[in-house]
C-alpha cells in the first residue's frame, strides 16, 4: 500500500477516534476532537498532493479518499446537530448532494466517462472544512449561523454545477 493510501486509511481510522473523544466528554474534549479533525483533514490535503506529484493514483485511492472525506465531514456535522450547532436540514443538503453526485459519477462511469472534481467542489470542501473548524471554537451564534449557510450554499452550488456540466450523462435515462 502506497503512502497516499495509508494516509487515506489513517483518516478513516481517525473518524471513530474523533467521535469517541467527543462522546467521552472529558474537559477539553471538543478541542481534542478538533485537533483530530484537523489532523485528519491534513491527511486529505497531503495524500492528494503526494498521489498527484508521484503518480501514485490508485483505484483504492479514487474510491476511499472521497469516501473518507464524506465520512469525516458527516461525523462532525452529526455531532453539531446533536449539540444544537447545526440544523438537520443543512446536513441533509450535504448528504443528498453527496449521494446525487456519486450517483451521477456512477452513471457516467457506466458510459466510460470520469467526472473529475470541479473547482466549485474544491471550494465547497475547503469552505466546509474551515467552517467545521470554526464551529468547534467558541464563536458567536451569528458566526456559527453564517458557517451553516456557507456550508449549505457552497454545497448546493457545487451540486448544481456538477449536474449542469454533466447533464449529457443523464440524457439516456
Amino acid at each position: 500500500m502506497n503512502l497516499p493510501n495509508k494516509l487515506t486509511l489513517l483518516r478513516i481510522l481517525l473518524i471513530p477516534v474523533f467521535m469517541v473523544i467527543l462522546y467521552w466528554g472529558f474537559p477539553g474534549a471538543e478541542y481534542a476532537a478538533l485537533f483530530v479533525f484537523i489532523l485528519a483533514s491534513l491527511t486529505d490535503l497531503l495524500d492528494g498532493r503526494i498521489a498527484r506529484k508521484y503518480n501514485l493514483v490508485t483505484d483504492f485511492g479514487k474510491f476511499a479518499d472521497p469516501l473518507a472525506d464524506k465520512m469525516l465531514v458527516t461525523a462532525a456535522m452529526l455531532w453539531f446537530v446533536e449539540c444544537g450547532k447545526m440544523p438537520a436540514w443543512a446536513v441533509l443538503i450535504v448528504i443528498c448532494r453527496e449521494f446525487a453526485v456519486s450517483g451521477l459519477r456512477m452513471v457516467a462511469a457506466e458510459q466510460g466517462r470520469v467526472i473529475a472534481a470541479g473547482w466549485s467542489g474544491k471550494v465547497k470542501t475547503a469552505a466546509t472544512m474551515v467552517c467545521i473548524v470554526l464551529m468547534f471554537l467558541p464563536i458567536p451564534a451569528v458566526l456559527n449561523t453564517l458557517c451553516v449557510w456557507v456550508i449549505a450554499l457552497t454545497t448546493l452550488y457545487s451540486g448544481v454545477e456538477y449536474f449542469v456540466k454533466n447533464a449529457d450523462a443523464l440524457s439516456d435515462m
